[in-house]
């Protein structure tokens, strides 16, 4: 994923939250309704999210240090695992427990009966299209993947919270409209703590959702099956008989680091072993342009040789992932 399409979509959605927060709001204090504020306080949720997402992207940009050798590409992953956590707890958390106060003293709107539908209706527009800038972006880079694994197999981070967001965002305003519609129906303030619940529920199934994905993408991915083929294809030729064992990692969202034990011709001298190395790098940056750290062994092909390779280049990149 680009870095720009991430940042587009973060900012149409920022902006979208920003506003519809102050007017929920407002529409809160008129007529005192639970879905208002718990819609209120998602909104505010959103846009801590995703200024934390943008914090995370610029501090990922740092070079590399020779305490972090490997850069600070993962630091848009622990961004991303922050916002999870503000979405459970902030979020969904909070809108659980509005659900259930209200629902201990449940009241219907009495004063300002229009503003809530209005600030809902309104609001359903400006995140529809926030959801739509999001959409846009993802195609760029989402292929034909379907979206339940693009969402999956994204090691970007930004695009798939910003989406997830955004659909909650959305479902959320549906819910509160049916809350808040039901109340002004019957004079029943449960409708409003019932809505109230079901916004809460859906936060928290979308934290724990990010949660499990951006966990995955902490503990360290392989690149995806068809870098892996392509990394494998290029890392063959002139002296280089096949590629008995390859690691991958990803070091952050664009950056990849592979290791790999090759089968070298047998009869080669060290000075010809190292130029084959050298090319093989070199086709490898070429044909995956996030290779950026690469680690080669030469070895004669063997049983042995692989069997050894299997365990060296394992031991190297879980060693990267626990560091």
């Amino acid at each position: 994923m680009s870095a720009g399409g991430g940042t587009r979509a973060i900012i149409a959605a920022l902006g979208a939250n920003l506003g519809i927060a102050v007017t929920k709001f407002l529409a809160f204090v008129l007529t005192g309704s639970s879905s208002m504020l718990a819609e209120a306080i998602h909104s505010v949720a959103d846009s801590g999210n995703q200024a934390l997402l943008l914090l995370g992207g610029r501090r990922a940009t740092r070079k590399a240090t020779p305490e972090h050798p490997f850069g600070y590409g993962r630091e848009r992953y622990i961004y991303a695992f922050i916002v999870s956590i503000i979405l459970f707890s902030v979020g969904g958390l909070f809108a659980l427990y509005e659900a259930w106060h209200k629902y201990q003293d449940p009241h219907g709107i009495d004063e300002w009966q229009w503003v809530p539908i209005t600030v809902l209706v309104i609001a359903i527009g400006l995140e529809s299209f926030s959801l739509r800038t999001a959409i846009h972006e993802s195609n760029t880079v989402r292929g034909k993947a379907s979206w339940v694994s693009f969402v999956r197999r994204a090691k970007a981070p930004e695009l798939p919270v910003v989406l997830l967001e955004d659909m909650g965002a959305l479902l959320g305003l549906v819910f509160a409209l049916f809350g808040v519609s039901m109340t002004l129906a019957t004079g029943d303030g449960k409708w409003d703590a019932l809505g109230t619940a079901m916004i809460g529920l859906l936060l928290v199934a979308i934290a724990v959702i990010l949660a499990i994905e951006t966990k995955s993408l902490l503990l360290g991915e392989s690149a995806s099956p068809e870098n892996v083929r392509t990394i494998e294809k290029a890392l063959v030729g002139d002296d280089i008989d096949r590629v008995i064992h390859m690691k991958t990692l990803h070091l952050g969202p664009e950056e990849l680091l592979v290791a790999a034990k090759i089968a070298v011709t047998p009869n080669a001298s060290a000075e010809e072993v190292a130029r084959a190395i050298n090319a093989a790098e070199s086709r490898v940056r070429e044909a995956v342009p996030i290779a950026r750290v690469i680690y080669l062994e030469p070895d004669i092909f063997s049983s042995r040789a692989a069997a050894a390779g299997d365990g060296a280049a394992a031991e190297t990149a879980e060693g990267i992932a626990a560091h």
